[in-house]
């Protein structure tokens, strides 16, 4: 069974598979701008309240494996994630604007996966893999 995490009001196993891509499919995420990227998700992970289990950054999406309380819904996450991030980003790296149309670095639909102890290191061994294809 996979590790419970133990709150004060409760005891869960919430996972979510997250993927979104930059708008346009822009491969953007190399070098210092991909490595700046999952500073700020570990930021963003740790002033929100949340565990990233596993990340992977390929040049034109992300995928992430998170854990949090079930007081917070996946949409809030995504947005925390995909919000601070974009924010963060274009003002430290003002060359990232020239390859986007208006400046908006995520393109607004993102893929939500709840997971559950049985298949998490499925995805687990999935996000791993993903920077050998």
């Amino acid at each position: 069974m996979s590790e419970l995490i133990y709150a004060r009001t409760a005891v869960y196993n919430v996972n979510y598979h997250f993927v979104w891509c930059v708008k346009y499919r822009r491969k953007i995420f190399t070098g210092n701008i991909e490595d700046r990227l999952k500073q700020l998700f570990n930021e963003i992970a740790n002033e929100k309240d949340f565990i990233i289990k596993t990340m992977e950054i390929m040049p034109d999406h992300v995928h992430l494996f998170v854990s949090a309380h079930p007081k917070y819904s996946p949409s809030y996450l995504y947005k925390m994630l995909k919000g601070i991030s974009a924010r963060r980003l274009l003002l430290e790296f003002p060359e990232i604007k020239t390859k986007l149309w208006k400046g908006h670095l995520w393109n607004s639909a993102t893929y939500t996966e709840t997971i559950g102890h049985i298949s998490e290191n499925t995805i687990l061994k999935y996000i791993e893999d993903q920077k050998t294809k």
